[in-house]
């Protein structure tokens, strides 16, 4: 088995509080440097337009939350129930990993895809530990498939 080449990475809950306060979640910065170095790939896969995902990525690089390559990452946007991984250009479904905060939209035929995370949500505590714990998550799927 390959390793998986891309991530695609949920904004609203994953990554950030929402589109509206767009609070960063503790360990953001370290956790996308590992994502950059891990996958040859790492893409936004959200329901936020573009126009608006982009003054908020510009926010967080300005205020070091994201590191300053993360300005232009790649944006993927859906329609429909779920996320589907097919959505991405030039990606495979097996070879990529899907962090997401609701398994809600994720597409029943590619759950092995997808990688858990707990929802940030209020009172948004700076002790929040799950990107840490994602973080191991994805080094034990990136070694078993290696």
């Amino acid at each position: 088995m390959s390793p998986p080449t891309i991530l695609a990475l949920d904004l609203e809950g994953t990554l950030i509080s929402n589109a509206m306060s767009c609070f960063p979640r503790p360990g953001l910065h370290a956790f996308l440097d590992f994502s950059a170095a891990h996958f040859p790939r790492v893409v936004l896969f959200t329901a936020v337009s573009e126009h608006r995902v982009r003054p908020i990525l510009d926010v967080l690089a300005a205020e070091a939350a994201i590191p300053g390559w993360a300005r232009g990452i790649e944006i993927i946007g859906w329609a429909g129930e779920v996320k589907d991984l097919g959505f991405i250009p030039r990606a495979t479904v097996a070879g990529t990993l899907l962090v997401d905060d609701l398994e809600s939209y994720v597409h029943p035929d590619q759950r092995a895809q997808w990688v858990p995370i707990e929802p940030f949500v209020q009172p948004y505590p700076d002790t929040d530990l799950e990107l840490v714990r994602v973080t191991e998550a994805l080094r034990d799927r990136l070694r078993s498939a290696g």
